[in-house]
């Protein structure tokens, strides 16, 4: 048996963080060497950081990143492994991975088949290489292959596919299958989705049977660039079957997940393949390398998968784990010692207050309390060093619950119960005299007194907005970083005070829903993550109807009867953004599902649209927010749609002329 060892890592990365990077990549090499792994598979760009955005057109971002190539170069020997970063060839640009072996770089190889959708802008800066395309480029004096290369390493060769090559209709394996591969490398940085790492799963080791190939597959880890969550969970396979799999979410800086091929078995059932057909080997394009990839030793593979992953609250567990990571990573990474909320006692505040909870709770199943304290820069680690998590939970996170005289003490007892039961530093802050002074100030200067019938909106919103001062002068005197409490729905129609509830500067739940966060509570009450179990205080808030107590008690306020059902307004989001459909279009596909509101949807359809237009500039202000599934409203990242327009209006008009007749 030809047995080879191969390794795939996922890597914590922070863009132009070339010192960072370089210690995660030159820790991933010393794991694999340790574990006698012969080939060795890094992520996409993962030199410069896969998010450098427009900063990958500067020729400094360029020279780094080949300047941290060579300085590695010399940790790499006895091991064959791949390095990302950009390249300039013929004055384009190219997101390329070099193939170093033994400490020499043997050739590079340019992606072919760009992600332009969604996330990602790589044809902003990238050009795609030719398929069957070869050249080469100067690089430290050295003469290097660079194209559509396959490598040639003893008894065995391999190819590369990055990323996106690899979920394209025109994939590069097809062809490198052709030109007799035993095993492909996917270097990617793949963001999180919900059950995206399923479909992960099926691409990688049906790709091992369809190619007749070895097939492994890394990927980044944590919150790189602040929006974008990745969630690691490397794959090996061979033959149609996943031999290793690579932790999800962790807190680590890198993760190595090796496993043993067999390159004999692999050769005998890509024989075996009906489909194959001989294609005469030309020898262009193939790189011979002087390098014996070490013989392995027969052994069992890690198929390193989390219980909850097979979980009926699949969803649930992964929203939990991917915004804790992404909290996480975007206090350490921003130098913020924690986090400061606006508790109110309702559903968005108290999710957001609990998600920093499981983020303590996580972290501290992956490193020490004196390592959690010292990268979060809390200065008593010595004291926290046995703690559980609801005393460091103390350090990190300052909660306020802030009053008018519109609050009830059902909410008030509601965020001092989650916020006991957590352990987060609590104030309760009396702000109705100074929305009593704003509101005797304005009334002064227009010469009349402010009333509930003419003036609903102002008064509701200056309370919000009064709410904003106190909790930032808080997080400027603690030196931690505001979160922001609103979610998608209300992002949708604009259901936010801009200056009020949308203040923070991470907004961790504007890209989920509000009928998943309520039902995401309810989990959290009854169940809870696997390792963590359920939160009880959360009962506390299930118990109360969604509202934003703005109003008079009297008004009985609600958010549903100030704008529709949220069941509803999810599902009119989902025709007319993440479908496109016009307003005629999501009433037909709405009738059918909820036949009790038949007179209601139209007007209900009618509100969301002309809501959704009018109230596009408050998503572009919203603070960034962490993607979590592929219906994300964030105009810079996902969903852009133009500040001023037409509203829908003829649109809106036939809907309505729809239903008159």
């Amino acid at each position: 048996m030809r047995l080879v060892r191969v390794g795939s890592a996922a890597l914590n990365q922070t863009p132009l963080d070339w010192d960072s990077n370089a210690s995660n990549i030159l820790n991933a090499i010393k794991e694999a060497q340790e574990k006698e792994v012969g080939l060795l598979c890094l992520p996409e760009l993962c030199i410069t950081g896969y998010g450098c955005e427009d900063a990958f057109f500067a020729p400094e971002t360029r020279r780094m990143a080949r300047q941290i190539l060579w300085e590695l170069l010399p940790h790499t020997k006895g091991i064959a492994t791949t390095f990302g970063l950009p390249i300039m060839h013929n004055s384009l640009l190219f997101n390329a991975c070099a193939f170093v072996v033994d400490g020499q770089v043997v050739g590079i190889v340019p992606k072919q088949q760009l992600a332009g959708n969604g996330l990602h802008y790589e044809p902003r800066w990238f050009k795609a290489w030719q398929e069957g395309s070869t050249d080469v480029l100067q690089l430290e004096n050295q003469t290097i292959p660079f194209g559509d290369l396959v490598f040639q390493l003893g008894d065995i060769r391999l190819g590369f596919e990055i990323c996106e090559d690899a979920w394209a209709s025109q994939r590069p394996a097809a062809h490198l299958a052709n030109r007799d591969v035993d095993l492909i490398l996917n270097t990617s940085a793949s963001h999180f989705s919900f059950s995206k790492h399923k479909t992960r799963k099926q691409l990688v080791t049906e790709s091992s049977r369809a190619f007749g190939v070895g097939y492994a597959y890394s990927n980044l880890v944590g919150n790189e660039a602040g929006r974008a969550v990745y969630d690691g969970g490397t794959l090996i396979a061979a033959n149609g079957k996943l031999l290793a799999a690579g932790p999800r979410f962790g807190f680590t800086p890198h993760q190595i997940t090796h496993a043993v091929l067999d390159i004999d078995d692999i050769r005998t059932s890509k024989a075996q393949l009906a489909s194959r057909q001989y294609t005469p080997d030309t020898k262009d394009g193939i790189i011979n390398v002087d390098f014996e990839v070490p013989q392995a030793i027969a052994e069992s593979n890690p198929l390193n998968e989390a219980a909850w992953e097979h979980d009926a609250y699949l969803h649930e567990e992964e929203f939990s784990r991917a915004i804790a990571l992404g909290l996480y990573d975007y206090a350490r990474k921003s130098r913020s010692q924690g986090f400061i909320v606006s508790l109110s006692g309702g559903a968005d505040s108290t999710a957001v207050t609990c998600l920093v909870y499981l983020m303590i709770d996580f972290a501290l199943k992956h490193k020490s309390a004196e390592e959690l304290c010292k990268e979060l820069g809390i200065d008593q680690p010595a004291v926290l060093a046995d703690s559980p998590a609801t005393a460091i939970t103390k350090h990190i996170l300052t909660t306020a619950y802030q009053a008018t005289q519109n609050s009830s003490d059902a909410t008030r007892l509601a965020a001092k119960t989650v916020a006991d039961c957590i352990g987060s530093t609590h104030y309760e802050f009396d702000i109705d005299p100074i929305v009593k002074q704003y509101t005797t100030m304005i009334e002064g200067g227009i010469k009349r007194e402010l009333n509930w019938e003419k003036d609903d909106i102002a008064l509701q919103n200056i309370q919000a907005r009064v709410r904003a001062p106190g909790v930032w002068m808080l997080a400027n005197i603690e030196n931690k970083l505001l979160l922001a409490t609103s979610n998608r729905s209300e992002a949708a129609v604009g259901y936010a005070t801009m200056d009020g509830d949308t203040c923070g500067g991470i907004s961790p739940i504007a890209g989920i829903n509000k009928a998943f966060l309520r039902n995401w509570l309810v989990w959290l009450e009854k169940h809870g993550p696997h390792d963590v179990g359920p939160i009880d205080a959360v009962k506390a808030v299930n118990q109360l109807t969604p509202t934003a107590e703005l109003r008079p008690a009297e008004q009985h306020q609600t958010d549903e009867d100030d704008l529709m059902p949220y069941e509803i307004l999810d599902a009119i989001e989902n025709e007319a953004i993440g479908r496109k459909k016009a307003p005629k279009e999501t009433l037909a596909a709405l009738l059918p599902q909820y036949p009790e509101y038949d007179q209601l949807l139209p007007p209900w359809i009618a509100r969301f649209y002309t809501l959704w237009c009018r109230n596009q500039w408050k998503r572009e202000r919203y603070a960034p927010s962490f993607h979590v599934d592929d219906k994300n409203l964030d105009p810079k990242t996902w969903c852009r749609f133009p500040i001023l327009s037409g509203g829908y209006k003829r649109e809106i008009e036939e809907l309505l002329a729809v239903v008159t007749n």
